[in-house]
């Protein structure tokens, strides 16, 4: 795959495919905006709460206990005889979000939509999960149900959840190919607002310290359960209680710098210039450190860019799938 010459398939080229045109090296790809589709749809906080601050800082067993791959909800679609394609939503939304994109390759693929733990119809998990618990429970499924290795298409969270899985030594072999639309799971620089946050929960925490430990976890339980606590943290993690609280600090405090650089798999970026959750530099990190990847801007569409401009997005994937 040579995406901004990146390679040596050509998966893309220099001619243009419908409204989408490549350019060269260091530059991007140019496309035509469509009527957004996400006017109902609330851009995810997944700005980090406070780092481990809100966290205890322990991950769960690998897997959790009492919850496996068929505890998920998952829509299967397409030709059974199909290459699998697996579809990973965001934090928050649900596979409702990705019927679109299942119903535009069912055709030639069989699609398996996946609701992971605590979204949608699957329900949350007993204790807390972080990435690495999801990713076990996505490869799982891929062992048992679908049985062989799978191209996954991962929007948000779910293209963290996809770019572990992917650079994984246990697990990279899985995955044949990667569309990640506005991944997260590279750090994104700090604020000041940021800083503030983490100094103030730094500075709460600390008279904890130096209590006995049953002390200790009595307190800090009570400390995260405040009002105060809860103000410091994000939008996304307000909203949130109990174990997906807990798994929503796990989950957005999990970097994967310094990991993508071992991804093998083929993978197509996409990114809508107006995206305001994941930035510019996020994706030019990944771009520049995975091995074969090619980038995609998408002018005018937001952080769900293959609803603000389905037809390139669509119609992109549908090139990649048959030539990477």
């Amino acid at each position: 795959m040579a995406a901004h010459g990146k390679g040596q398939t050509s998966w893309l080229d220099r001619k243009e495919r419908g409204s989408i045109q490549y350019l060269k090296r260091k530059q991007k790809y140019m496309v035509s905006p469509n009527q957004s589709m996400t006017k109902d749809i609330k851009t995810p906080d997944v700005g980090e709460p406070l780092l481990h601050d809100l966290s205890d800082g322990v991950e769960a067993n690998l897997p959790s206990a009492g919850y496996g791959y068929e505890d998920l909800n998952v829509e299967v679609s397409g030709t059974s005889d199909g290459e699998p394609v697996l579809l990973l939503h965001g934090w928050g939304s649900s596979a409702a979000n990705m019927r679109v994109i299942a119903e535009g390759l069912a055709s030639t693929h069989c699609i398996y939509n996946i609701d992971l733990p605590g979204h949608g119809l699957s329900p949350p998990p007993p204790a807390p999960l972080g990435v690495p618990q999801h990713a076990q429970l996505i490869y799982d499924l891929i062992l048992h149900r679908v049985g062989r290795p799978v191209t996954i298409i991962g929007h948000s969270n779910g293209g963290r959840i996809s770019l572990y899985l992917a650079s994984n030594s246990e697990t990279k072999h899985y995955v044949q190919r990667l569309i990640l639309i506005s991944p997260s799971g590279i750090t994104p620089r700090r604020t000041m607002t940021y800083s503030v946050k983490r100094y103030t929960a730094t500075i709460l925490k600390a008279p904890f310290g130096i209590l006995p430990n049953r002390l200790r976890e009595f307190g800090l339980d009570w400390l995260r359960h405040s009002l105060i606590w809860k103000l410091l943290g994000s939008s996304d993690y307000r909203a949130l209680e109990g174990v997906m609280r807990e798994t929503f600090v796990r989950t957005v405090t999990h970097h994967l710098d310094g990991h993508v650089n071992k991804i093998v798999a083929p993978t197509l970026l996409f990114w809508g210039s107006k995206d305001t959750a994941i930035s510019l530099r996020q994706m030019k990190v990944l771009e520049e450190e995975i091995p074969d990847a090619g980038l995609v801007v998408l002018e005018d569409a937001g952080h769900y860019g293959y609803l603000d401009d389905y037809s390139t997005f669509i119609a992109a994937t549908r090139h990649f799938l048959n030539s990477a």
